[in-house]
């Protein structure tokens, strides 16, 4: 399949790119950037310029291939505080996709989140979201939206990503906690620690993707979940141990001091099946687990320094 990739030189991007091209795949990436196109064209993949607001290239581009993996989001912007103007970017990128599709009965693989889904509770695929209007929820609403297209002659499907896609380079949830320990001289987490994190390494993540474009059904929820959830002061001790810090809880009301953007997050309770994913597309996590990936020691390389 021609196969049109948003997000192609990100994080999972970057590792998706060459599982698709590895099994036959042609795949045609969104590049917003000089350095993203020399990557891609490095990797093997043909390149169109344009970032998610180019509604009109994202069009053009899904048109021309037979099928589409939506990675890209807002991140940064997202990170910063703006998580409703990150969410409504996304939608309005996953709408320009999916009117496209309609009636083709091509591929449309969105990749969604866990977060808030079940709070407390392991979440499953059959879990929907809550149109609750918070930020979490108007991201979720897109992924109800990409699941809808199903009715309108797309194979519709939504990757719901365990918001600790960890491996070698990572530079989000893990990075930032050993950051965050660094800085502040214990490695620490709220409560008792005891809530859990559902996690999956990139590598495994990415043939999700690959997977879930060749052979999911129409209208279906995949769990981008290797682990149902990890304890976050299991994840705290062993930060702690590689930088020979203390581990100790962090009263609530210095969360946002010693987490930054994480303060939010840190403290759920998250865990998540992925039991009818495995069953749906055969996928089977076979990349090392969150603890024996932070064991490895390249979250912990020293930071460089200017020379």
């Amino acid at each position: 399949m021609r196969i049109f990739v948003t997000g192609a030189s990100g994080w999972i991007g970057s590792a998706l790119v060459p599982e698709l091209i590895a099994a036959g795949h042609w795949v045609v990436g969104l590049a917003r950037s000089d350095a993203s196109a020399a990557a891609l064209t490095t990797a093997g993949a043909e390149t169109v310029r344009g970032t998610v607001d180019d509604l009109d290239v994202l069009a053009g581009a899904a048109a021309a291939s037979d099928g589409v993996i939506h990675l890209a989001y807002k991140h940064d912007i997202a990170f910063s505080g703006d998580y409703r103007g990150a969410a409504e970017a996304d939608r309005r990128a996953a709408d320009a996709v999916g009117d496209v599709l309609a009636g083709t009965d091509r591929p449309f693989v969105l990749a969604s989140g866990l977060v808030g889904l079940s709070p407390g509770r392991v979440a499953t695929e059959r879990d929907m979201p809550a149109d609750d209007g918070s930020p979490a929820s108007v991201r979720m609403t897109t992924s109800m939206a990409v699941l809808a297209l199903a009715s309108r002659g797309v194979r519709s499907c939504v990757v719901r990503l365990s918001p600790t896609c960890h491996g070698d380079g990572d530079a989000g949830f893990m990075a930032s906690l050993v950051a965050a320990a660094r800085a502040k001289g214990v490695s620490g987490y709220l409560g008792d620690g005891a809530n859990r994190w559902p996690a999956v390494h990139r590598l495994d993540a990415a043939r999700m993707f690959r997977l879930a474009v060749e052979r999911a059904p129409a209208g279906s929820v995949l769990h981008g979940v290797a682990e149902e959830g990890v304890a976050v002061r299991d994840i705290a001790e062993v930060i702690g141990r590689h930088l020979d810090l203390p581990v100790r809880p962090v009263a609530p009301e210095a969360a946002a001091g010693y987490f930054g953007w994480l303060a939010g997050l840190v403290g759920l309770d998250m865990a998540a099946s992925n039991a009818l994913t495995r069953e749906l597309i055969d996928w089977q996590p076979v990349h090392p687990g969150l603890l024996d990936d932070l064991d490895k020691g390249h979250y912990f390389a020293a930071p460089a320094t200017a020379s």
